[in-house]
């Protein structure tokens, strides 16, 4: 007799990665899993004692004053101070998301690492789990959570203003920890209806200018945890959570969705390939046009080297208006609101495509020094910013999720003008950052907790496919 579960879209998805073993997985594919894995934990170093982070440690702690003398560590912290899986998860995601330099998947628009890796993690921690197994989970959260986002529709789920890295998120965590806990198809298929039906996360935070994105991806992980016990102790999900006419999450949060892309080129096409690493922290929808800009900035300085402060007055001096053509979501997203036009706070400058155009333009670079609250005050960048227009090209909204371009001109004030075309930005899996730029990012971040000892440790999570216990770190 057919199995029910495991025949419909999800149940499948579910059986497959219950069915995932570490020494069957392709070699790229377990490299790519811990590539993922130091990317991630190291952005998550680098805002360790993160004011909000720390605020919400607080909250925690007095909602449930327990004796923290048993569970998990926290990355970075002190390793005497424990946390319950589902509260560890949790701030390690809102740390993953605090920089924003955790990874990107395109076809999904989904930052699923900053939610599943933690979740995974504080779970492996609490089972002792290898690191093998723990990989292994990874793959497992990445190739369900890929697949549901893009299932869901990339720009339809976005219009509707729900956050896909939270509510993709949710299905991710699940899923890796399914596959820690050992669960078998139909469990692995309940835990992912139970997630999806407990799912949510929306983008109101970016108008409102709040500092509550980072809850998604830790609402997410600590769903997709509890979410994976329920099941496992004979709660229920529903399995047609996705294309159920009443209560799907397609009607609800899409327009109709797409059913076959859960199951499309499962075990062929692995998704964990197909993702982007950030080199600047701010949104990924800025980056193609931080590219463009960086280039641009070259040809009217030339190649003569001159300190950021005489660059930054030849090019305002130079530059009379700067145009960026983007795609329709990455305008709506970095190009529309309040703080987008006029940012006030990091957060607003971290989704501001005008602002990362500036910095790129003025001093040439963008990383965390360009987001300090008194940089984003810069009365140099503030008028170089009234300067540029963006505006939604109709050629790039149709060539995305495929590729998320950027086309930048720029008019210079003896009448010359500049135009760089970026299809893809740096980083993203069609234009792959050299493993060095990997090493160099994560010793960077890792500096953070460990000064002096960034590359080391950073070279040792590159062999946790070896390690017989996930570390404390």
């Amino acid at each position: 007799m057919e199995n029910k579960v495991l025949a419909a879209p999800l149940g499948r998805l579910a059986q497959f990665a219950a069915g995932l073993s570490w020494d069957t997985l392709p070699e790229t594919v377990q490299k790519a899993a811990v590539c993922r894995a130091l990317d991630l934990i190291s952005a998550a170093m680098g805002a360790v004692g993160d004011l909000l982070v720390e605020q919400m440690k607080q909250a925690l702690q007095t909602l449930d004053p327990q004796n923290r003398t048993q569970g998990v560590t926290l990355w970075g912290q002190p390793l005497e101070q424990k946390w319950s899986v589902t509260d560890g998860a949790m701030l390690n995601a809102m740390l993953a998301h605090t920089l924003e330099l955790d990874d990107v998947h395109p076809a999904s628009k989904t930052h699923i690492s900053a939610s599943m890796i933690p979740a995974a993690w504080c779970l492996g921690q609490q089972l002792g789990s290898t690191g093998k197994e723990f990989l292994t989970a990874l793959v497992a959260g990445y190739e369900v959570a890929h697949r549901v986002g893009m299932a869901l529709d990339v720009a339809a789920h976005r219009k509707r203003g729900w956050h896909a890295t939270a509510t993709c998120g949710t299905f991710g965590a699940a899923a890796a920890c399914s596959r820690l806990l050992g669960l078998n198809g139909e469990g692995t298929a309940s835990a992912l209806g139970l997630a999806g039906s407990q799912t949510t996360g929306v983008w109101a935070f970016l108008g409102d200018g709040t500092n509550s994105k980072v809850l998604n991806p830790g609402q997410a992980a600590m769903t997709g945890i509890r979410c994976t016990f329920l099941a496992r102790y004979g709660m229920w999900g529903p399995i047609h959570i996705l294309e159920g006419e009443d209560g799907g999450l397609f009607q609800a949060m899409s327009d109709g969705g797409h059913v076959e892309k859960l199951t499309e080129g499962l075990g062929t096409r692995w998704e964990i390939l197909n993702m982007d690493m950030k080199p600047y922290p701010c949104c990924r929808s800025a980056h193609a046009g931080i590219d463009g800009a960086l280039s641009l900035r070259k040809a009217i300085l030339g190649e003569g080297m001159l300190l950021f402060e005489d660059a930054a007055e030849q090019i305002l001096g130079q530059v009379e208006s700067v145009e960026a053509g983007t795609y329709k979501i990455g305008y709506q997203q970095c190009a529309v609101s309040e703080g987008c036009l006029h940012p006030r706070t990091p957060l607003d400058a971290k989704f501001s495509l005008p602002y990362g155009l500036a910095c790129s333009l003025l001093y040439g670079k963008v990383d965390q020094s360009m987001f300090a609250p008194d940089k984003v005050k810069d009365p140099t960048i503030r008028a170089l910013i009234q300067r540029i227009t963006v505006r939604e090209d109709p050629e790039l909204t149709a060539a995305y999720p495929g590729h998320w371009s950027c086309r930048v001109k720029i008019r210079l004030k003896d009448g010359r003008e500049l135009e760089q075309f970026i299809e893809d930005p740096t980083g993203s899996y069609r234009k792959p950052l050299p493993q060095e730029a990997l090493l160099n990012k994560a010793e960077g971040l890792l500096e953070h907790v460990y000064p002096h000892q960034g590359r080391r440790v950073a070279i040792k999570l590159l062999h946790l496919g070896e390690m017989e216990r996930l570390p404390e770190i």
